[in-house]
């Protein structure tokens, strides 16, 4: 649901903002209402107030606001779902169980192949002791000498 709120603010900066980048529109927007900053944050801050303050108010109001959108964020996760199955269907590869050709890199062989191929047992590095760390030399020692 936060997704869809996120969008909808961005998408609403998007449209506000492309005016700015058009110099046909701000001839038509000069004679317009203006729009002061502080006005607008402390317009927002009053609204986002009064709608916390129904909650403490009324809070069956805001209960059954919370199960609304539990219930519509289930709905959102369904109909994703759906969506995702049916773009599955329309752009899956037909033949699932061969990779694409366009993504073998020919640096691993296939899996029917890894039977033949032996395992390079003289390449790997034989240790008879254990590695102990070499004694590291004090920088601010070796400065001061």
């Amino acid at each position: 649901m936060w997704f869809l709120v996120k969008a909808t603010f961005w998408f609403s900066l998007v449209l506000v903002l492309l005016p700015f980048l058009d110099p046909s529109s701000s001839a038509k927007l000069e004679n317009g209402p203006k729009v002061e900053i502080g006005d607008t944050f402390s317009a927002a801050n009053e609204a986002f107030q009064y709608v916390s303050a129904i909650c403490i108010q009324k809070p069956d109001v805001c209960e059954k606001g919370a199960e609304t959108f539990v219930a519509l964020g289930h709905r959102a996760r369904e109909g994703a779902r759906i969506a995702y199955e049916f773009l599955d269907s329309q752009f899956a590869e037909t033949g699932t169980g061969t990779p694409d050709a366009k993504v073998m890199t020919g640096t691993v062989p296939p899996a029917e192949d890894l039977s033949t191929v032996e395992p390079a047992t003289e390449a790997m590095p034989v240790i008879k002791r254990t590695p102990v760390p070499e004694r590291r030399l004090d920088p601010k020692a070796a400065a001061t000498k």
